[in-house]
């Protein structure tokens, strides 16, 4: 059940995704003590920040909406809980944002001195304007962010990119071209909730960004276009619930997977669950590793 990234070697295809339970290194080493392959901390920048105020995060139909604002103590005390996770074996990824390509670099080196084993860049939160979606939703700030992070770093660079977008390609192309070594698809597509007695926006944020299983056929789409567009691995993350929708996605491209939002529904014990599913199918059905179902929707496409 192995699996290779850009050079990083993880025992399963299963990965705890930014923004769920990645503050503590506590629960950090919980979550892969359960079952995951590798965690990924949550997105920090350099000096921190707050958020919004609430309500900020909330259940709609298919999944939630959130709109947190990306809270986070900072980089230096994030260093240290990455620190802490990488002193107990762990592989674990720096999720790292910043509002120019410098706080981005600053941070990502900051990871990598902790002891990440690799960064992932958030240029894809749709709900806080100039550093999530306005810069990935153009190539060149992505090539520009990408290219200022790998001068810094030398573990591998990960960039998450939005599904809010015309093209998700050509943006995943740019990222490839900056030297990006993998691609992470997809970050929350951008929703609202109006309470209807209020005639008001429910989120303190008024948009928040919707994860859980509604996005999930929007991340199977976005991963199987990136797969055809570039040469370099793709994770794929967005409202995988059990091993089934794991296979599809990997199917579709992806050489592993995040899980989020059914940590929220289930626990930490679903990364078991999802791996000895995708284990049981391959035994099922004659192969002998993850890596062989990795873009294997791509042939029957093209076959005839």
């Amino acid at each position: 059940m192995g699996v290779e990234l850009a050079g990083i070697k993880l025992p399963n295809p299963t990965i705890l995704a930014s923004g769920i339970l990645g503050v503590s290194s506590d629960i950090m080493i919980r979550a892969a003590r359960a079952g995951a392959g590798a965690v990924v901390t949550k997105s920090f920048n350099r000096n921190g920040r707050e958020g919004y105020r609430n309500p900020s995060f909330i259940e709609v139909p298919g999944g939630f909406l959130n709109a947190l604002g990306i809270p986070n103590p900072g980089m230096t005390e994030m260093r240290e809980e990455i620190r802490a996770v990488s002193k107990a074996n762990i592989p674990v990824v720096a999720s790292v944002f910043g509002f120019d390509r410098e706080e981005f670099a600053d941070a990502a080196a900051m990871g990598e001195e902790g002891g990440a084993v690799a960064v992932e860049l958030n240029v894809s939160c749709p709900h806080v304007r100039e550093v999530g979606v306005e810069i990935g939703q153009r190539p060149d700030m992505v090539a520009e962010v990408t290219s200022a992070v790998k001068k810094r770093v030398r573990v591998p660079v990960i960039v998450k990119l939005t599904p809010n977008v015309t093209s998700i390609a050509e943006i995943a192309i740019a990222a490839e071209r900056s030297g990006a070594d993998v691609i992470t698809a997809v970050n929350t597509v951008l929703g609202m909730a109006i309470d209807v007695n209020a005639a008001a926006p429910i989120l303190g944020g008024q948009v928040g960004g919707l994860s859980g299983p509604a996005l999930h056929s929007v991340a199977v789409r976005a991963v199987y276009q990136i797969n055809e567009a570039v040469g370099i691995p793709v994770i794929g993350v967005g409202g995988i619930t059990d091993w089934k929708g794991a296979v599809e996605m990997m199917m579709a491209g992806a050489s592993a997977v995040q899980i989020g939002t059914a940590v929220m529904y289930r626990g930490v014990d679903v990364f078991r669950e999802i791996t000895g599913g995708i284990s049981k199918f391959l035994s099922e059905n004659g192969y002998q590793s993850v890596g062989e179902i990795v873009g294997l929707a791509h042939k029957a496409g093209t076959a005839g």
